[in-house]
């Protein structure tokens, strides 16, 4: 019986055969039953803070409070995890006028009215003063005080002038920080440009530890915890989701202690054991991740970057993603789309990155730039080839077309991975593990 894959695509999902020349396998994160009432496991999780007091006794007394929530790019239930606190503040005496709601752009886009609305509710959007960072103009950025290797701690003056700060995230996979969630909102999303570059660049990226899934002993960990703490965050509220985007878990409380027993839970969601390297995967991507290529390509990166890649030197990535913003309409997306396509090449382009000559959003470019060294990465669906094929990417039409380009580059028979949610499910090679009889039968 010939079997059937699906894979996010946008906010629906693309059905596939697979080739009867590829021995394929798919993995998914493991099962774990969703809340089956959100809204009172994050009331619990609130009226129980991970170490430090209630949020009602710590916004005692203040009179400029900074909530830092994730932006249109990020899966993160923020409609859920913000009236919680919003009350918690009412009931403390917080004027709604002394609440500011800051959007963690980074240095991506700004977000629009209506991805404001869909992350936090007409409700807040209305009563609230809800608005984007931006870390390009002086005038709404503050120092701290603090350097990270001598690079000054620039961070947004609505964070740093408010008595308490507030953050919101989502404990997943993280490439460079192992997992996100904690304080890394504010500490990259609320940052300015010297900041997001040195925690970005070749520097820090090319350091041992700095890899998807570790936590304990990453550099790029630590200074997140180190610029969360010169912006004093004092409490935050994280969650773990599953593949369908349902809650699985919630934690509110001190950034690193709700981050650390959140990311227990992640983690035995989102490893999975495969028994060795596969000449072609597919890595689903789906909304709204898959809205520009500066976002899909995570998807091939993740993989690669696992401890050990996932996908053999020479082999194939398929991406389905149909990128209805190109390579992404923000500055750093601009950045990465410049340096995918400049002139110098990707050999000039490497060494300059090295040297120490980067700019934030290059540091996407500076991971695909070695990936496509290693592997071919086909997008399957995009809306304009155009821009990808310029970036050194190929284009599919859809997937019947991918797979036909994957089994020309890697040869045939091929073994194959299925990763419905490759931002999530984290492949490990364990050659001791079976996945039974995949591909055609």
């Amino acid at each position: 019986m010939t079997r059937i894959f699906s894979v996010p695509f946008g906010r629906g999902t693309a059905k596939f055969t697979a080739p009867p020349w590829a021995c394929v396998a798919s993995v998914e994160t493991r099962a774990f039953p969703a809340a089956a009432e959100p809204c009172q496991t994050i009331a619990r999780a609130l009226a129980n803070p991970i170490g430090c007091a209630p949020l009602s006794v710590l916004a005692q007394g203040k009179r400029n409070v900074c909530i830092a929530v994730t932006d249109a790019t990020r899966l993160c239930p923020d409609h859920l995890l913000v009236p919680p606190m919003l009350r918690e503040l009412d009931l403390a005496g917080v004027p709604t006028t002394s609440v500011t709601i800051l959007v963690a752009v980074g240095t991506h886009r700004k977000s629009t009215d209506q991805e404001k609305r869909e992350k936090l509710g007409d409700d807040i959007v209305d009563r609230y003063q809800v608005i984007d960072h931006d870390p390009y103009n002086p005038d709404e950025l503050r120092d701290s005080g603090v350097s990270i290797d001598g690079v000054p701690v620039f961070l947004s003056r609505y964070v740093l002038e408010a008595d308490l700060v507030l953050a919101t995230g989502r404990v997943e996979p993280h490439q460079y920080a192992g997992y996100s969630g904690g304080g890394k909102t504010v500490a990259i999303g609320c940052a300015a440009e010297p900041v997001i570059g040195h925690t970005h660049g070749p520097a820090m990226l090319d350091r041992p530890g700095v890899r998807l899934g570790v936590l304990n002993g990453n550099p790029f960990q630590e200074a997140v915890r180190e610029v969360a703490a010169a912006a004093h965050v004092a409490f935050v509220a994280n969650c773990v989701l599953d593949a369908d985007g349902r809650l699985v878990a919630a934690g509110y409380g001190s950034p690193a202690k709700v981050q650390d027993l959140l990311a227990q839970t992640a983690k035995q969601m989102y490893v999975a054991a495969i028994p060795g390297q596969v000449d072609i995967a597919v890595a689903g991507v789906g909304y709204p991740k898959d809205q520009n290529a500066y976002q899909a390509s995570r998807a091939a990166s993740y993989l690669q970057y696992a401890p050990t890649p996932v996908v053999r030197s020479g082999g194939v990535i398929i991406v389905p993603a149909a990128c209805p913003e190109g390579p992404g309409e923000g500055v750093g997306e601009q950045r990465f789309f410049a340096a995918m396509t400049g002139e110098e090449g990707r050999a000039a382009f490497l060494a300059r990155v090295r040297a120490g000559d980067f700019q934030p959003g290059e540091q996407r470019a500076y991971i695909m730039a070695q990936i496509l060294d290693d592997v071919t990465v086909i997008f399957a669906g995009a809306a304009d080839p155009g821009p990808l094929n310029a970036m050194g990417f190929q284009t599919a039409a859809g997937l019947k077309e991918a797979w036909q380009m994957a089994g020309a580059i890697a040869g045939v028979p091929a073994t194959a991975l299925v990763v419905p949610h490759a931002l999530l499910t984290m492949p490990v090679v364990t050659p001791a593990v079976h996945l039974g009889s995949p591909g055609n039968d």
